[in-house]
């Protein structure tokens, strides 16, 4: 058997090739828009990518079923309940897909209908030998992470409520899998860092046994606490979901590779001006911070670039990049696997442009924990960061803001809903980074805002979105939550 599992960090997203040797057919499972290492490595096995799997329609990266079939023919497969734009084959629950010969031995996957995360979700029982009493590993889409399980409210379906979905997630998880024997490898098609769950770990594999004892959610409880427990405090969800996820549905244009043209100045500003263009800077935090181009939105390539711009730009906006020189074909594919193609170009050398036009340049606000302090609120005299996340004593038990700021401030914290559960500054606001484009009527533009997030990266790209909305008092905090308690303590 081959087997091989790609790994995204940037999307935590994993892919699957699955091969007979013997017979040199394989198939692709719930791979990325860009194919080629999936080419190169079938091609160096020697092997025929006969079918690309779907586990489900994906709403946080744009697949790439449509690339693959087209570059090597295979046929596209998703469970029996999708419903897709384009033609497709049907796996039913129970199916046996055997990748050997006529005799029917050699590598075979058995298809598990799993609906809760979505209606056609399904996960791929994989076995070297069709009679192996302990199957190779299970394929878990996003029906099961390693330290979670799929949420079920991303793409609740018509006339489906979460609840309804997470009590369909839970008969899966415990009809489907977990009879499945303890030695079966886990793989899922997401890691720590993916809005698709709240708890997943940074392993790219585990058992079933392992999860069995360890995975929060399938402790022993009734299947109304499994309901309550998943449907709540999960992350705020990106504005980009929904828009892949009908893409991936109904089809997209396939992926065309390659460089932005470079773009002057003068043709940079004029694609914002008369086109509505973003301007999106993609250097690092620090280069950024200290000169940007003024109205520029920011995300840097060295974190969750696609993610964060996708949570801050409009799907179908036009983008120019704003990228230290060589990396602007990096952050085009960035934003391509989200569905992002409409990059208009990249401005080459953005840090030679504003030193010679320092009139257009601004530097951004940024604020240590003392400043916080002098400016407004501050931690319960006396309390820890460790206490604020657990409750010292009764008045702060749940953590949740206690004072509110001084008249005038609006402090926002950009953090995940359960991230501010867990511990938050006194008289914070949550709205998440996320959701904040569709919440900027919530906040006063004539009066100062300082913002945080847990280590100061989220904040830099909220403030950037707030200024760039006309926002004229704008700073965060450095370090962000993490720095603001250790400095109180």
């Amino acid at each position: 058997m081959h087997f091989a599992q790609y790994y995204l960090d940037c999307l935590s997203q994993a892919s699957y090739l699955i091969g007979d040797k013997t017979t040199g057919r394989a198939v692709l499972v719930d791979p990325r828009r860009d194919i080629d290492d999936y080419l190169h490595d079938a091609e160096a096995a020697g092997l025929r990518i006969e079918l690309v799997i779907e586990t489900h329609i994906h709403a946080d990266f744009l697949s790439g079923h449509l690339e693959l079939a087209r570059a090597t023919g295979a046929t596209i497969a998703f469970g029996e309940a999708a419903e897709t734009g384009f033609p497709i084959r049907r796996l039913r629950d129970g199916e046996r897909l055997s990748l050997g010969a006529d005799d029917g031995q050699g590598v075979t996957l058995t298809v598990l209908a799993t609906p809760g995360h979505t209606l056609e979700s399904i996960c791929l029982v994989l076995r070297e030998h069709p009679d192996d009493e302990v199957p190779f590993g299970v394929l878990t889409g996003d029906t099961l992470f390693v330290g979670d399980v799929g949420r079920p409210d991303l793409l609740s379906a018509a006339g489906h409520t979460p609840q309804d979905m997470a009590a369909r997630l839970y008969r899966s998880l415990h009809t489907k899998l977990m009879p499945l024997p303890d030695a079966t490898r886990v793989f899922p098609a997401h890691g720590a860092g993916s809005a698709c769950g709240r708890s997943l770990s940074s392993e790219t594999s585990s058992t079933i046994g392992d999860q069995r004892r360890f995975n929060y959610a399938l402790q022993p409880m009734p299947e109304d606490d499994f309901v309550r427990l998943v449907t709540a405090g999960q992350p705020t969800t990106p504005g980009y979901f929904a828009h892949d996820a009908a893409l991936n549905r109904d089809g997209h244009p396939l992926l065309e590779p390659g460089p932005p043209p470079a773009l002057t100045l003068d043709e940079a500003l004029a694609a914002r001006d008369r086109q509505g263009a973003v301007l999106l800077d993609c250097r690092p935090l620090a280069a950024y911070t200290a000169a940007h181009l003024a109205g520029s939105l920011h995300t840097s390539l060295d974190t969750r670039f696609a993610e964060y711009a996708g949570s801050v730009v409009t799907p179908g906006t036009p983008i120019v990049l704003l990228a230290h020189p060589g990396t602007e074909q990096e952050a085009r594919l960035r934003l391509a696997r989200i569905g992002y193609d409409h990059v208009l170009g990249h401005l080459p050398d953005p840090a030679a442009v504003l030193a010679r036009t320092p009139e257009l340049s601004r530097s951004s606000c940024r604020i240590d924990h003392e400043e916080l302090v002098m400016r407004g609120p501050e931690l319960p005299k006396g309390q820890s960061l460790e206490e604020s996340r657990t409750g010292g004593d009764a008045a702060v038990a749940d953590a949740r803001p206690t004072a509110a700021p001084p008249a005038g401030i609006q402090l926002i914290d950009v953090r995940n809903p359960a991230e501010y559960e867990a511990g938050a500054l006194p008289g914070a606001r949550n709205v998440p980074l996320a959701g904040l484009p569709d919440r900027l009527t919530e906040l006063d533009p004539a009066r100062p805002v300082v913002l945080y997030c847990r280590s100061g990266n989220r904040s830099v790209i909220a403030a950037a979105l707030l200024e760039a909305h006309g926002f004229t008092e704008v700073c965060d905090v450095i370090g962000g939550y993490e720095a603001v308690g250790a400095g109180a303590q």
